[in-house]
């Protein structure tokens, strides 16, 4: 099985318009993918790539203008500077997590299989999913649930989580979903088992917070011309996303100049959201909620 198929391949790394002597960061590696693209379009130019998941070190490029820095992408602008790079032409972010990741029980990301409550893409990392089932308040698991996973029974399932584990610590995510399925309907069982998922796994990896620092790090180290092509999987990431490049802030607060016109550090490569084909969708299931924004730095 593949590591992972690169998700709106051709249109995320076309939307780069990559120069062959540009600095060129992919801050989401995993199976290489999107780096190996990207690489084809190089001949004097660098390409960075970063991946907190030392699994990812598997599919390292054997390239000389190539290099993998295993740390969150949170840190790009530190990492970079280390390298001697200020500023770069390009940069990539697809946030979905890895087909890997996702396959492999024993990391406690998937639904679909019996496996320890981890979710931890970080391994170093000491906060898993199971010290916060076990250990967050009734609100403070209500939260992350509503914030997190958009769920409008979040309350119930907070308490409900608390009065499990009061009888038996829960340790797996089998014994996790036994305690919630009661909670939803049948057929809409799985889209609440992976929004339960998603929010847990948000919690345990700070996913909005470093994804927040790492678009100003990318605004500050864009080049004039440069281009940011991101690709997210939930509307929590999309809304960042789409703030920085339609209004030039995360926060989604138009800036305006002393006459009154609006103060834009990006202009959008294409105005419509760009989504995967009914193609890519029937052969790549798991790309079926992307969504890529490309932007120009100006």
């Amino acid at each position: 099985m593949a590591y992972h198929e690169a998700v709106l391949l051709s249109e995320s790394v076309q939307g780069l318009n990559i120069k062959p002597d540009g600095i060129y960061v992919d801050v989401t590696f995993g199976g290489g993918g999107h780096s190996r693209e990207i690489i084809k379009n190089l001949s004097k130019g660098q390409l960075f790539a970063f991946d907190q998941d030392t699994d990812a070190n598997n599919n390292i490029l054997e390239k000389e203008n190539f290099k993998l820095l295993n740390t969150n992408f949170r840190n790009i602008k530190n990492f970079l500077r280390v390298e001697g790079i200020n500023e770069i032409d390009g940069l990539l972010a697809d946030l979905g997590v890895s087909s890997h990741q996702f396959d492999i029980s024993e990391r406690g990301f998937s639904t679909r299989f019996s496996g320890p409550l981890d979710m931890r893409m970080n391994l170093n990392s000491e906060l898993d999913a199971k010290h916060i089932i076990n250990n967050y308040s009734q609100q403070d698991l209500a939260n992350i649930f509503f914030e997190y996973g958009e769920l409008r029974e979040s309350r119930k399932i907070a308490k409900t989580i608390i009065s499990s584990r009061k009888e038996k610590q829960i340790l797996t995510t089998n014994q996790l979903l036994d305690c919630i399925k009661h909670l939803t309907i049948e057929r809409k069982r799985n889209q609440f088992f992976s929004r339960v998922f998603q929010a847990i796994r948000i919690e345990v990896n700070d996913e909005i917070q470093a994804l927040k620092e790492m678009l100003n790090a990318a605004t500050d180290l864009l080049k004039v011309g440069g281009r940011l092509s991101v690709i997210s999987y939930h509307s929590l990431e999309d809304r960042l996303v789409k703030n920085l490049v339609k209004k030039g802030n995360i926060e989604g607060n138009l800036q305006k100049d002393f006459y009154g016109n609006p103060l834009k550090i990006f202009k959008e490569i294409s105005k419509k959201v760009i989504v995967p084909s009914e193609q890519e969708i029937k052969t790549n299931p798991r790309a079926r909620s992307a969504k890529l924004r490309i932007a120009e730095k100006i």
